[in-house]
């Protein structure tokens, strides 16, 4: 295969991922890396890199909007970040030692959690008072509903989501995507969050986990510019795309039809994991 078939492919590849991610809410990463490793015979290590470098393209765009809009909870991310910074670093460095058997099992393993996730129902809650700890880190704030007017919200149990968010980093350093399903847990269940408040807060912290993670595969030599561009731009053109279309469309249908589509993908990666094939 010439160099411009493989990049043409990718490109028409990542598009489709991105427009799959962002219409199932679960990000482009679980679609490029089963497409590179199972699809392009990429090692999957090289294909986390390229994945990771698709979330921090996508996730700059779409947060810069949300902070514009006053949803985004800052001082939240912020120090949430902590947790995933450093669980991101460390997934990233037990990724580049472990096997591609076993990082393949732990991805499908992810998307079947991360597939049935998107299919539950959400609830809208607000809480009216913070837990004291919430309230010394300033940790509540408030959002403009449709009309425009602030909606204050409150926040509780600030330690059980930091540590959800360890986990949530060290699964996007490990997995190469952007795990917003364990971030959503930690924020909208765990610490009760508006689930508007915590998706798009969810969403400005991937960007920086994915960062955080990328430093240790370029280190390890896993960034190639030749995967990684094209699946860049394919990721960014599809997700947007995808936005536009979510807009006009039944979005309960389409996450119904792409959460068995994805758990499809999820079980033919444990599949090639256990097999020996990835």
């Amino acid at each position: 295969m010439t160099v411009l078939t493989f990049t043409l492919i990718m490109l028409l590849g990542a598009f489709m991922a991105g427009l799959i991610g962002s219409l199932s809410g679960l990000g482009g990463g679980i679609i490029i890396i089963p497409l590179l490793t199972i699809g392009m015979g990429v090692d999957i290590h090289y294909a986390i890199g390229a994945a990771l470098v698709s979330v921090i393209a996508t996730s700059s765009g779409s947060a810069a909007a949300y902070v514009r809009e006053g949803i985004t909870n800052m001082r939240l991310g912020i120090f949430l970040e902590i947790a995933t910074t450093t669980g991101a670093v460390c997934g990233a460095l037990i990724s580049t030692i472990a096997p591609g058997s076993l990082i393949a099992v732990l991805f499908g393993l992810t998307l079947i959690f991360s597939s049935i996730n998107s299919l539950r129902k959400k609830e809208e809650h607000v809480l009216e008072q913070s837990s004291p700890l919430a309230r010394k880190l300033k940790l509540d704030g408030s959002y403009p509903d449709r009309n425009g007017r602030p909606i204050s919200y409150g926040t509780k149990n600030v330690l059980g989501g930091f540590g959800m968010m360890g986990i949530a980093g060290m699964m996007s350093g490990l997995l190469g995507i952007g795990s917003g399903a364990f971030k959503v847990i930690a924020m909208d269940n765990i610490m009760r969050i508006p689930f508007k408040v915590s998706t798009t807060t969810s969403n400005f912290m991937m960007g920086v986990t994915a960062i955080a993670s990328t430093v240790i595969y370029l280190q390890k030599g896993y960034v190639q510019p030749g995967i990684c561009m094209p699946t860049m731009i394919g990721v960014l053109f599809g997700s947007m795309t995808g936005s536009r279309i979510l807009i006009r469309s039944n979005p309960a249908k389409l996450r119904l039809f792409f959460a068995i589509l994805i758990l499809l993908l999820a079980f033919n990666m444990i599949y090639n994991g256990i097999a020996g094939k990835i």
